[in-house]
């Protein structure tokens, strides 16, 4: 497991971006994951000590974290977990996915952003308190238009008998792959820390921003 530079490339998605120099990148494979997010944990504590108290904690979100991104064919997955002196710690993630679909002739879906964004659901908030999703278009600087939703979202716990869910800050922004029909990279921000929503939304979007495919 290592930390992020200023820019990293990963060559099997063929895309690179930036994230903060604080955040850190982690093995997502079944075999692997669990004892290489120890190591960073353990890392991470010896150099700050005060994180002691947070030790499980990281290790539990981590490991989460790197379960839902195997899951979800995540080619990138990267964390910040930060103790900025309150109770809890502070904590988010990214994921970079390449995913893609067909309809029921078997043709590829569109990857057309104007397209996707009309496939996505939008949802008010009926009540203070109530999950909320909102659909757009972005441009990502020398990439071009894509489609994202932000919100505040129930997610489903991945393959939990009872059906239960977490709420969590989401942005998701999907960005067409040139030369590969149906085919769009899914960058994913979330963070369990509702509070603040605006300041990961920020976050998110400057990350996602970065973004470029590589030849």
């Amino acid at each position: 497991m290592a930390r992020y530079k200023e820019t990293l490339t990963v060559e099997r998605g063929g895309f690179r971006i930036k994230v903060p120099e604080t955040w850190w990148e982690f093995d997502v494979r079944p075999e692997s994951r669990d004892d290489s997010i120890r190591r960073m944990v353990n890392e991470r504590v010896q150099q700050r000590p005060e994180l002691e108290q947070y030790r499980g904690t990281y290790v539990d979100f981590l490991q989460k974290a790197a379960a839902d991104a195997w899951k979800s064919g995540a080619l990138y997955c990267g964390c910040m977990a930060e103790n900025f002196g309150g109770d809890t710690p502070i904590t988010g993630s990214v994921t970079v996915s390449l995913v893609g679909g067909r309809d029921e002739r078997g043709e590829p879906l569109s990857n057309d952003p104007s397209v996707i964004a009309s496939q996505l659901a939008v949802k008010e908030a009926k009540r203070e308190g109530d999950s909320w999703r909102k659909v757009t278009t972005v441009d990502i600087p020398g990439v071009g238009p894509a489609a994202r939703t932000q919100g505040i979202e129930d997610i489903a716990v991945p393959g939990d008998a009872l059906n239960r869910t977490i709420r969590a800050v989401l942005m998701q922004t999907y960005i067409p792959v040139p030369g590969q029909e149906g085919k769009v990279a899914l960058v994913a921000g979330s963070s369990q820390v509702l509070d603040l929503a605006d300041s990961f939304f920020d976050i998110f979007d400057a990350i996602t921003s970065t973004f470029r495919f590589t030849d």
